[in-house]
C-alpha cells in the first residue's frame, strides 16, 4: 500500500514540526487499511479533528459565524461522490464516500447533506469552532444581518488557503480525496474548488491528485485533473512541477498539489510558502 498526505498549501504554520508529526503518523497508521478507499479515509480523520488543520474542529469561519466542510472522493475506475456546504460535520470525506457508494449522485449540498450524513451514521451538530477561531473570527467585526449584507466586508477579510488531502493506491486500485473548512471570512455558503471533480480532487487509470490553495483559482484552471493529464507525458514529480506552472501561468493563484500513480511514486510542488507531506 502507498499513500501520500498532504496539510495544505499556504503561509508557514505556526508549529511545523508538530503538524508534521501529525501528517506522518496519519499516513503510517492509514497503510494497515484494508484497501485505498479506507486508507484515505483513515489517513484524513485525523485531520479532521486536529485544529492546526483546515479540515473540520477549528476550520475556517465564513461571514455567518458558521464553519461549514467541503469533501471530494474520486476512485480510479471513476466512482466518485462529494458533499459541501455542511455545517457540524467533522467527518467530510466519509460522507463524500457514502455519496459515492450509495447514491446515484455526484454531489450533495448544505442541510440535505448534513441530513443525509445524519441518516447514514456520520457524526453531525458539532461545534466546529474554537476558542482561537472564535476570537480570530470577532476581531474581525463581522457584520450583521444576511449574506448580501457581507459582501464589503468579505471583499475586505477573505483570505486563507489551507486544504488537506490523500491519494493511496494498493497497486491495482487508486483513490483520491480532498476536504477543506474553506476559506477564512468567505460569504456564507461559499462552496470553492474542493468537491469539484477535477478542480480539487480527480483520479483515472494515469493516477490520483489532491489539490490545495486559493480555491476560486484552481477551480477555474482544474488543477487536479490537469495534473493527472500530465502523468501521461511525464512522472508524478515533474507532473506536479508542470501542473503548478501552467496554474500559476493561467491564473496567478497560489497552490499546491500532491500526486501517485499506481506504481506508488509521488509527486508534490506548489508556489506558496508550505506545503507540508507525508509519505508512506
Amino acid at each position: 500500500m502507498h499513500v501520500i498526505v498532504h496539510g495544505g498549501a499556504g503561509s508557514l504554520p505556526e508549529t511545523p514540526a508538530t503538524r508534521q508529526g501529525t501528517l506522518t503518523e496519519a499516513a503510517e497508521q492509514a497503510t494497515d487499511a484494508e484497501g485505498p478507499i479506507e486508507v484515505v479515509l483513515a489517513a484524513l480523520r485525523p485531520l479532521e479533528s486536529d485544529p492546526a488543520f483546515n479540515a473540520g474542529v477549528g476550520g475556517a469561519i465564513q461571514s455567518d459565524g458558521e464553519v461549514r466542510t467541503d469533501a471530494g472522493l474520486m476512485t480510479d475506475g471513476g466512482g466518485v461522490g462529494a458533499a459541501c456546504a455542511m455545517s457540524g460535520v467533522v467527518h467530510a470525506t466519509d460522507v463524500a464516500h457514502t455519496v459515492a457508494t450509495e447514491t446515484p449522485h455526484v454531489l450533495l449540498a448544505g442541510n440535505e447533506a448534513v441530513d443525509f450524513a445524519a441518516g447514514t451514521g456520520v457524526e453531525t451538530g458539532r461545534d466546529l469552532t474554537t476558542t482561537e477561531t472564535r476570537q480570530r473570527y470577532e476581531r474581525a467585526d463581522p457584520p450583521d444581518g444576511g449574506p448580501a449584507d457581507h459582501l464589503d466586508w468579505v471583499r475586505e477579510h477573505f483570505s486563507g488557503t489551507d486544504t488537506v488531502g490523500a491519494v493511496a493506491t494498493d497497486g491495482d486500485r487508486l483513490v483520491a480525496a480532498t476536504l477543506t473548512a474553506g476559506r477564512w471570512y468567505a460569504l456564507a455558503g461559499r462552496v470553492g474548488d474542493v468537491p469539484q471533480v477535477g478542480a480539487g480532487f480527480y483520479a483515472d487509470d494515469r493516477g490520483g491528485a489532491s489539490a490545495t490553495g486559493e480555491g476560486e483559482a484552481i477551480a477555474r484552471f482544474g488543477l487536479a485533473r490537469r495534473a493527472v493529464e500530465l502523468l501521461g507525458t511525464y512522472g508524478p514529480k515533474q507532473a506536479a512541477e508542470e501542473a503548478i506552472a501552467e496554474f500559476e501561468d493561467a491564473t496567478g493563484g497560489r497552490a499546491g498539489v500532491i500526486l501517485l500513480d499506481h506504481a506508488g511514486h509521488t509527486g508534490a510542488e506548489r508556489n506558496t510558502a508550505a506545503m507540508q507531506t507525508a509519505t508512506r
